[in-house]
C-alpha cells in the first residue's frame, strides 16, 4: 500500500457533461496530490440508495481494493452520510466523495488566515453530518487526503463543541469582513477603480495578476492553485498615471460545493463590490462557453452578476492566435485576446483598462456580456 493512491469511481447517469466531469475529477486528484491506481466506470439510471454504485460495482471496488491495497477511493459524486458508512463497511478502505476532494485541496492551499478560517469552518459544516460511522483513525491520517484540515480533535468533538467551534469561526469571519469593508471604503473614498479578475480554475488568472502586478502569485497547472484573494496596485498608462486596485480570486468549478460558497461569501462578495471583472477564459478549452456559464452561475450567487465584465480570452500562444480588443455594438471593449503566459496583448489590456478607468462611470448594465463567438 502507497500512501496518497486511490481508486477514482465515476458513473454515468445520463448527464451532457459526463465526460468533462470526469476529466475534471482526474485533474482535482492530481491537484490533491494522489496517484491514481484505477478508474471505476458504470452506467446507471440512478443512484442506489444504499451504496450510491450497486451491488455488482461496490463488490467489483472491493476486489480491487484488495488486489491494489488501495487506501482510498473517491467517487466522482456527493455521497450521503448512509452511503458513505455503508460503502466504508463494504469496501473496508476509506471513501471520500467529490466535495471531500475539493475540501481537502482547498486546506491543502489556504495560506491566509482568513483562507485557513473559511475552510475549516467549510469542513467542520461538512463533517458534521458524517462523524458517526467514519472511519475512526481518521484523525491518525490527518495528512492523507480528506483528512486534511480540522484533524482529530475536531472530527471527534460532540455536536454541541462543533457548533461552538462552528460559531466561533462565523465570528472571525465577521471581524474580517469588517475590516474588508473598511478598506473597500477607504479606496472609494480615494477614486480608486477595483477590478477583480474571475474566471473558472486553471484558466491563467494568477499569471495575468503577476504579469500586470510584478507580483509572485502561485501559478502552476493544478486545479485551485490560488485560493487567497490577493490584491496589487497596478498604475495605468495615460497623460497622468492612474492607479487601480487588481484582485485576484479563487477559481471556480461546475459543481462548486455549496458549502464552500456559503464559507467563502465574505470573500467572493469583494467581487460583488468591484467596479469591473475581468474573465478569464482558456481560449483553448472545448467547454469554455459552459465554464464561462458556471462562473457566471457563482457570480449570481455573491451579486455580482450585474458587474460589467471583460472577458479575457486567455492562452492564444497555444493556437497561434494574434492578440486583439473586441468591442460591442456600442463601442464599449467586451474582450481581449491575450497570453498571459508570453504577455503577448497585455499592453492592449491595460489600454482597456485605461480607457474604462477614464470614462465616466458607467451605468450598472441589465446583462453580463456573454461571448458567442469562438475562435
Amino acid at each position: 500500500m502507497v500512501a496518497n493512491t486511490a481508486i477514482l469511481v465515476s458513473l454515468d447517469f445520463g448527464a451532457p457533461d459526463y465526460a468533462e466531469s470526469l476529466e475534471e475529477l482526474k485533474l482535482l486528484a492530481e491537484s490533491a496530490g494522489v496517484r491514481v491506481l484505477a478508474l471505476v466506470e458504470g452506467k446507471r439510471q440512478r443512484p442506489d440508495a444504499a451504496t450510491f454504485a450497486g451491488s455488482g460495482k461496490v463488490d467489483e471496488i472491493a476486489a480491487l481494493v484488495e488486489e491494489l491495497e488501495a487506501p482510498l477511493v473517491i467517487f466522482n459524486h456527493d455521497l450521503s452520510p448512509a452511503q458513505m458508512r455503508n460503502l466504508t463497511a463494504k469496501i473496508q478502505t476509506r471513501v471520500i466523495d467529490r466535495t471531500m476532494l475539493i475540501l481537502d485541496i482547498f486546506a491543502l492551499r489556504a495560506r491566509s488566515h482568513e483562507g485557513k478560517v473559511q475552510v475549516e469552518l467549510a469542513q467542520l459544516k461538512y463533517l458534521s453530518t458524517r462523524l458517526v460511522g467514519m472511519n475512526m483513525d481518521m484523525g491518525q491520517q490527518k495528512f492523507a487526503v480528506g483528512a486534511r484540515g480540522p484533524g482529530e480533535t475536531q472530527l471527534e468533538l460532540d455536536r454541541r463543541k462543533l457548533d461552538r467551534r462552528v460559531h466561533l469561526l462565523n465570528d472571525r469571519l465577521k471581524q474580517i469582513k469588517r475590516h474588508r469593508e473598511q478598506q473597500r471604503r477607504s479606496r472609494s473614498r480615494s477614486d480608486v477603480l477595483s477590478v477583480s479578475i474571475v474566471g473558472y480554475t486553471n484558466a491563467g488568472k494568477s499569471t495575468l495578476f503577476n504579469r500586470l502586478t510584478h507580483a509572485d502569485t502561485y501559478v502552476a497547472n493544478q486545479l485551485f492553485a490560488t485560493l487567497d484573494t490577493t490584491a496589487r496596485k497596478l498604475f495605468l498608462p495615460g497623460d497622468s498615471p492612474r492607479q487601480v486596485v487588481l484582485s485576484d480570486t479563487v477559481g471556480f468549478i461546475r459543481h462548486l460545493p455549496h458549502g464552500l460558497v456559503a464559507a467563502f461569501r465574505s470573500t467572493l462578495e469583494e467581487t460583488a463590490q468591484a467596479d469591473l471583472l475581468l474573465h478569464v477564459v482558456d481560449v483553448n478549452s472545448p467547454e469554455r462557453n459552459d465554464q464561462v456559464a458556471a462562473v457566471n452561475k457563482v457570480l449570481a450567487e455573491v451579486g455580482a452578476q450585474h458587474i460589467p465584465q471583460i472577458v479575457i480570452y486567455n492562452k492564444i500562444d497555444l493556437q497561434g492566435l494574434s492578440a486583439g480588443v473586441r468591442r460591442d455594438e456600442y463601442g464599449n471593449i467586451a474582450a481581449v485576446d491575450l497570453s498571459a503566459k508570453t504577455g503577448a496583448g497585455l499592453d492592449l489590456l491595460r489600454g482597456a483598462l485605461a480607457e474604462v478607468r477614464d470614462a465616466a462611470q458607467p451605468q450598472t448594465p441589465t446583462e453580463v456580456w456573454h461571448p458567442l463567438n469562438d475562435h
